[in-house]
């Protein structure tokens, strides 16, 4: 299990910028700190013709967005993400938990 906050599949709410208030699932990471979210920061790419795209022209694509500016949704409500940590031996095992405001963590997934 990747110890990211966010992780692929996750369901976020954009918090700044143009798109602020979106929300979508993040389809993909991009280096080590931006992802790319379903339906947010589309931007126009003009293509030119190729064996995958023989027409060519103008194509919306979703460009990438900072992992910064997006929140974890839990239940409908933003939440952060912490880490618990338990060791026995040798093994270490790590579970996601997210803390709304106001309420006690929860295990996500």
């Amino acid at each position: 299990m990747s110890t990211r906050k966010i992780q692929k599949g996750d369901e976020v709410k954009v918090i700044a910028g143009k798109d602020k208030g979106k929300v979508g699932k993040v389809k993909a990471f991009v280096g080590d700190n931006k992802v790319i979210v379903e339906g947010v920061n589309e931007v126009t790419k003009h293509q030119k013709a190729s064996a995958a795209n023989p027409q060519g022209g103008i194509v919306r694509a979703e460009a990438a967005i900072d992992v910064s500016n997006v929140m974890y949704l839990h239940k409908g409500e933003v939440a952060r993400i912490q880490f618990k940590v338990e060791k026995d031996g040798d093994k270490k095992t790590v579970t996601r938990l997210a803390k709304v405001a106001g309420k006690e963590a929860e295990v996500i997934k």
